[in-house]
C-alpha cells in the first residue's frame, strides 16, 4: 500500500505541530494524544516512506530536507482545506463565496479599495478577506493557497509555476512630504535640498525600493545616510505627516493621499516607472468570488 493511502488529515496536523514545536511532548499535549503514540506514528511514517523526516537532538526535533519538503506540502493542503471550509460556509449563507486578497503597499491605498467597492456593488454577498504585506511574503502565501489573489509591484522573480499573472498598469514613483513641509516654500528644488532631511523608504529588495535606487543612480545620487526603512503604509503615512521626513510613494497612492491632505508630491522629477500586477493560482477562476475579484481589479484600473 502506498504510504499516502494511510495519511489522514489528523496526520497532517501531527506533522505540522512537530514542525512548529520541534518537541514531541509539546505536540502530544497540543494534539491531545500521548508522546509514545505520536512517536510511534512518526516512526511508522518514516519507515513507510523510507525517508527520515526529522533529526532527533537533545533539544528536540529538527526537520530534514525530506521533512521540510513534506511539511511544505502539508501546509499547502491545510491552507486549501481552510479556504474550502470558509468558501463553503459563505456559500451556505447565501453568498457568492470567499476571496482572500493580499496586497502590497503599492496598491493598498488606491487600487484594492476601489476593486473591493466594485465587487461589492456587483456581488454584495461576497465575503472578502484582505491582507497586507510585502510581495515576497504574499507570493509565498499565494502558492500555498493561503491567498487567492495577490496585487502589488510586478515581481516575476517571485512567481511560481502554479500561478498566473497579469500586468494592470505602469506608473511613476514620487518623493512626498507633509503638505506644510519647508521644501514647498522654495521657488525651486534640487537634490541637495532634499538631502538635508531624513528619508523614509521601503525595505531593500522590494520592487519600489529597486526603482528608487535606479532613479537615484540615474540622477547621480545615493540614498542619504540615516534613512528609515518601513513596509507599512499606515506607519509611513503617519511618520510623513508628523515630521519633516521625505517619503516615497507610487503615483496613484501619492495622488490619493494628496487628495486626503496626508501628503504632497515633491516637485522633483525622477526617472523610472513601476508596474503593478495581479497574480492568482491556475484553475482558481472557476470560483465565482475569485473571478469576480479579478474582474473588479481590472475595472478599478479603468476607473482610476
Amino acid at each position: 500500500m502506498d504510504w499516502t493511502d494511510r495519511l489522514r488529515l489528523r496526520n497532517l496536523q501531527m506533522l505540522l505541530s512537530l514542525a512548529h514545536t520541534g518537541n514531541m511532548s509539546q505536540s502530544a499535549l497540543a494534539l491531545n494524544t500521548t508522546q509514545p503514540a505520536l512517536s510511534k506514528w512518526l516512526k511508522e511514517l518514516e519507515e513507510d516512506m523510507g525517508l527520515q523526516l526529522f533529526e532527533r537532538h537533545a533539544r528536540g526535533l529538527r526537520p530534514t530536507p525530506h521533512g521540510e519538503a513534506l511539511i511544505a506540502h502539508a501546509r499547502r493542503i491545510n491552507a486549501h482545506l481552510d479556504s474550502a471550509r470558509d468558501d463553503m460556509q459563505a456559500l451556505r449563507e447565501g453568498g457568492h463565496g470567499l476571496v482572500v486578497l493580499g496586497t502590497s503597499g503599492a496598491s493598498a491605498s488606491d487600487l484594492v479599495p476601489g476593486a473591493v467597492l466594485h465587487l461589492l456593488e456587483r456581488l454584495p454577498q461576497t465575503r472578502i478577506r484582505l491582507m497586507e504585506s510585502t510581495m515576497n511574503v504574499l507570493m509565498q502565501q499565494l502558492a500555498t493557497g493561503e491567498l487567492d489573489v495577490v496585487v502589488g509591484r510586478t515581481a516575476p522573480e517571485l512567481q511560481e509555476a502554479v500561478t498566473v499573472s497579469e500586468t494592470l498598469y505602469m506608473e511613476p514613483i514620487h518623493l512626498v512630504a507633509r503638505p506644510q513641509h519647508p521644501l514647498f516654500a522654495r521657488d525651486a528644488l534640487d537634490w541637495p535640498d532634499l538631502m538635508q532631511y531624513r528619508w523614509l523608504v521601503w525595505p531593500k529588495g522590494t520592487p519600489i525600493r529597486n526603482t528608487l535606487e535606479n532613479a537615484l543612480a540615474a540622477a547621480g545620487q545615493v540614498l542619504p545616510r540615516g534613512h528609515i526603512e518601513s513596509n507599512s503604509v499606515t506607519l509611513n503615512l503617519t511618520l510623513i505627516n508628523s515630521s519633516d521626513m521625505i517619503g516615497l510613494a507610487s503615483h496613484r497612492a501619492a495622488v490619493r493621499f494628496s487628495q486626503l491632505g496626508g501628503m504632497r508630491i515633491v516637485p522633483l522629477k525622477m526617472s523610472g516607472f513601476g508596474t503593478v500586477s495581479m497574480y492568482w493560482r491556475q484553475g482558481s477562476t472557476n470560483r465565482i468570488a475569485v473571478a469576480a475579484m479579478l474582474s473588479a481589479l481590472r475595472q478599478a484600473v479603468g476607473s482610476g
